[in-house]
């Protein structure tokens, strides 16, 4: 009987994949995760697993066994870059009888069951999508919205933050946060959306002048009405980025959620009939972007403004910056760390760590890789 493995299957289906990894340790089930990798159309399944299993062991160590629907790309040399990492062997087997097989074969199937959910959910957010595009004359279907707020309690402590919704509903990895740096004085809403505006956009233009990442919005949402509206318009007029559509989205004068005005260029404000699908969907990103800066600016008051500058570290997502709190228990603590400190964080790896140590000691030479 298995004791100590991963179990990992992959299932393909109209360009798109799903793998599911089942985690066997002391003999027992310890749950399982659905991955959905991307860009890989066209690709073989050992390609996929090859690739997904580089990156996912890449912080963790691997177990003795990895038992696979598909035998990956380039096996042996996996096999032994693995095991180096795990100071122990590791051994990719792709079973085909007993018990193994049936544990690799329920993998598979739930892999299956996954991706049909999600193309099944993605089909139903395309129609909406669709419709959005509709609403606001786009010339093409969005794959990016962006929705930003602000949230302050008379001026301290004020942050902007943006929420990102696509083809598959709501993108969390993509959300930021930007504690406001400037003296905006309290209640200027107007200025807090400048300085979010311009950072977020200077920077992605700073990176990718071409635009040709999939960074760029195809719509941006702003909470509020006609003044928030020209307030963001001058920033994008500013940068260069006038074509990239704006629309308010404003309470009614009884600030009655249900009858929200739609601001936008070129257009008389407009509303959206009661019960359209659409009015929910808008509804729903402008909560999400509330809620987000509600439980930020919480975030923000209790821990003070310290931890946002790990925000704004390169490269560092929600489970490394937790990562981080959890070993060092405040973020003047990670600031004051020692790289070999950084290193020895459990799932922080190398290049992690030399960036946070870099970003808090700028000029510091570091030594060589």
């Amino acid at each position: 009987s298995l004791a100590e493995a991963d179990i990992i299957a992959v299932h393909q289906e109209a360009g798109q994949a799903c793998v599911q990894v089942f985690f066997i340790r002391g003999g027992r089930n310890n749950g399982n995760r659905s991955f959905y990798p991307a860009n890989t159309s066209g690709d073989e399944p050992g390609t996929v697993l090859a690739a997904f299993i580089a990156q996912f062991y890449d912080d963790k160590p691997p177990p003795p066994q990895i038992l696979l629907n598909h035998e990956p790309d380039e096996a042996a040399l996996l096999a032994e870059a693995l095991s180096l990492k795990a100071e122990r062997r590791v051994q990719l087997l792709v079973p085909q009888r007993g018990e193994k097989y049936d544990v690799v074969q329920h993998a598979a199937t739930n892999a299956r069951e996954a991706l049909e959910r999600k193309l099944a959910e993605a089909a139903g957010q395309g129609k909406l999508l669709a419709a959005v595009a509709e609403v606001f004359a786009l010339p093409e279907t969005p794959r990016r919205i962006e929705t930003y707020d602000n949230s302050h309690i008379m001026g301290t402590n004020a942050y902007g933050v943006m929420v990102v919704a696509g083809p598959d509903g709501f993108l969390k990895s993509a959300y930021r946060k930007f504690a406001i740096k400037s003296a905006i004085a309290p209640g200027d809403d107007f200025g807090m959306m400048r300085e979010v505006l311009l950072r977020r956009f200077g920077r992605t233009l700073a990176e990718d002048p071409g635009r040709d990442s999939e960074s760029w919005p195809d719509l941006v949402l702003i909470d509020g009405g006609a003044g928030q509206l020209s307030a963001a318009r001058a920033v994008m007029a500013e940068l260069g980025l006038g074509d990239i559509l704006l629309v308010g989205i404003a309470k009614g004068v009884d600030r009655n959620a249900g009858r929200e005005w739609f601001h936008m260029d070129g257009r008389a404000p407009f509303q959206l009939p009661p019960r359209d699908p659409v009015l929910y969907f808008l509804q729903r990103l402008r909560d999400e972007a509330h809620r987000f800066a509600i439980t930020t600016h919480r975030a923000g008051r209790s821990r003070k403004l310290v931890t946002s500058e790990l925000d704004e570290v390169p490269g560092i997502g929600a489970a490394r910056k937790k990562a981080l709190l959890a070993h060092f228990g405040a973020a003047r603590e990670v600031k004051a760390a020692g790289l070999r400190d950084l290193e020895a964080v459990q799932g922080i790896n190398r290049a992690t760590a030399r960036a946070v140590y870099a970003f808090f000691h700028p000029g510091v030479q570091l030594p060589e890789k």
